[in-house]
C-alpha cells in the first residue's frame, strides 16, 4: 500500500512537472550570426532563458542575411514563420513595406505592458528603424557602423608611424605603399564593399548616395552614386588594386578572416568585427575611423548604421507575442546592452548603456572601442541620416558585380558606377510601382 502511495505521489509530481514544461512558450528566433557572434547569440538565449521560466528563446541559424530573409518569406507563405527574424539594415525598407507580414516592435512592447520610450535609444539607431508615422517597427539588436582596422605590428614593421594611425585616404595609400615595399602581400582590403566604399563613404562625406535623403523621404528615390566624388574614390581604389596596394578578397565579410590571420594589414569593415579579431588575432590590432578625403567640405560627417534588427512576424498568438516583448525588454536592459557592446563591438543601442560602458572605464582600457559610437552620434544631415532603399538587397549584388569589374581592371570607375545607377534605378522603380497604395 505504501508503495502504491509513493507511486501515485511520484506520478502526480511528474505530471505536474510535465505540465510546467509544456506551459513554457517557445519563441523561434531565426538569425544569421556565425562564428564568435553565433556563440554570442547562443549565450544571449541561455541568459534570457535562465532568468525566467515562462518563455524559451530558441535561436536557429538560417545562413547569411540574404538566405535567412528568403527562408523567412517562404516560411511565412507556408504559415510557419519564426516569431523573430533578424534582418540586416538594407532589408529595412522592404520589411516596412510588407503589409501584414510584421507587427511593430513598439506595439508589441506596449501591448505587453512594458515601458517603451524611443528617446532612450541612440537617435541614429532608433530613427533608422522608425516608420514615417513615428512608430518603431523593429528592435535594434546588433547595430554597427563602418570603421578601419589596423595590424599595428605589420605597420610598425613596414616603418609606418602608429602614433597617429592613417585617417585619410591619401594616408592609407601611403601606408599601403610602405607595407608593399616591406614585402606585405595584402596591404589593404575591405569587407562589405558596397556598405563601406559607397554607402558609408557617402554619408561620411555628406554626399547623397540616392535622392530623397537616400530614400528616407520616400520610395521615389533614385541612385546618384556616379557623382564626381564617387568616381574619384572608386578610381583611386581601382588604381590601388592595379598596384597591389588593395587586394580584393571577396564579397560580404570574406575579408575578415584574412585580417584576423595577419594576411592583410588594413581593412574596412564593421565595428562588430571586434568579436572575431579579439578572439583570433595573434598580433596587436587597433581600430580607427573610416578614412576620408580632407579636401571635401564638411568631411568627416557621420557614418551610417549597419548590422541588423529584430522583426516580429505576424500571425502569432498573444502569449507568444508576450514572450517576444519580454525578450526585447531583456535586450533593452542597459547592463545587458553594455555587456553585449563590450563583447562584440556592436553599438550600445541605448544612451544609458553607452554611459554605463563609458563610466566603467572600458573605453580607456580599450582605446578605439568608442569610435563606432562617436561616429554615429555626430549631428546628422538630410544627406547622412541613413540609407533606406527598396530592393536594396539586390542592388547590393549589383554593386558587388560592378565594383569587381573595376578591381579586375575590366571597367573604369565611371563605367561601373553609371551601370550601378542604371541597373539599381530600374529596381527602385519596380519597388515604387509595386508598393504604391
Amino acid at each position: 500500500m505504501k508503495i502504491n502511495k509513493l507511486f501515485v505521489t511520484c506520478a502526480v509530481a511528474l505530471v505536474a512537472m510535465s505540465g510546467n514544461v509544456q506551459a513554457q512558450t517557445e519563441i523561434q528566433w531565426w538569425h544569421s550570426m556565425s562564428g564568435a557572434l553565433g556563440e554570442w547569440v547562443g549565450d544571449i538565449a541561455k541568459d534570457f532563458n535562465g532568468k525566467q521560466k515562462d518563455y524559451k528563446i530558441v535561436p536557429v541559424f538560417k545562413g547569411n542575411y540574404d538566405e535567412s530573409m528568403t527562408a523567412a518569406v517562404a516560411a511565412f507563405r507556408a504559415g510557419n514563420a519564426p516569431h523573430i527574424l533578424q534582418v540586416f539594415e538594407v532589408g529595412t525598407a522592404t520589411m516596412m513595406a510588407s503589409n501584414g507580414v510584421v507587427v511593430p516592435a513598439e506595439k508589441i512592447m506596449r501591448d505587453a505592458g512594458y515601458k517603451f520610450d524611443p528617446k532612450s535609444y541612440v537617435p541614429a539607431v532608433s530613427g533608422y528603424y522608425t516608420a514615417p508615422n513615428g512608430q518603431m517597427m523593429s528592435f535594434p539588436f546588433n547595430s554597427s557602423t563602418t570603421v578601419m582596422w589596423f595590424n599595428v605590428d605589420a605597420l610598425k614593421a613596414a616603418g609606418v608611424s602608429t602614433d597617429k594611425l592613417p585617417q585619410t585616404w591619401p594616408e592609407v595609400a601611403l601606408a599601403a605603399a610602405k607595407l608593399k615595399a616591406s614585402g606585405h602581400k595584402c596591404p589593404f582590403t575591405t569587407a562589405w564593399q558596397g556598405w563601406t566604399q559607397l554607402e558609408s563613404f557617402s554619408t561620411w562625406h555628406n554626399t547623397e548616395l540616392a535622392t530623397k535623403g537616400n530614400g528616407m523621404k520616400g520610395m521615389d528615390a533614385r541612385l546618384v552614386v556616379n557623382s564626381p566624388l564617387h568616381v574619384r574614390h572608386i578610381e583611386n581604389l581601382g588604381n590601388m588594386a592595379q598596384q597591389g596596394l588593395f587586394i580584393y578578397k571577396g564579397r560580404a565579410g570574406t575579408a575578415g578572416a584574412t585580417f584576423e590571420s595577419g594576411e592583410c594589414a588594413m581593412y574596412t569593415n564593421s565595428s562588430a568585427a571586434y568579436a572575431g579579431i579579439s578572439k583570433n588575432a595573434k598580433f596587436k590590432f587597433a581600430v580607427g575611423t573610416l578614412p576620408y578625403y580632407p579636401d571635401v567640405p564638411g568631411a568627416p560627417q557621420n557614418t551610417v548604421i549597419g548590422g541588423a534588427s529584430l522583426w516580429a512576424m505576424a500571425g502569432k498568438k498573444t502569449e507568444e507575442y508576450k514572450g517576444v516583448a519580454a525578450f526585447f525588454n531583456y535586450l533593452s536592459d542597459p547592463v545587458v546592452q553594455s555587456v553585449n557592446h563590450k563583447r562584440t563591438g556592436y553599438l550600445p543601442v541605448t544612451m544609458a548603456a553607452f554611459k554605463m560602458t563609458e563610466e566603467s572605464g572600458f573605453y580607456k582600457q580599450n582605446p578605439g572601442t568608442d569610435i563606432s559610437v562617436n561616429q554615429m552620434i555626430r549631428k546628422t544631415t538630410e544627406k547622412s541620416r541613413g540609407i533606406r532603399l527598396g530592393n536594396y538587397v539586390q542592388i547590393r549584388t549589383i554593386e558587388d558585380e560592378e565594383l569587381e569589374q573595376v578591381w579586375a581592371g575590366k571597367k573604369t570607375a565611371k563605367e561601373a558606377l553609371d551601370s550601378i545607377v542604371k541597373r539599381g534605378n530600374e529596381l527602385l522603380e519596380k519597388f515604387e510601382k509595386a508598393n504604391k497604395s
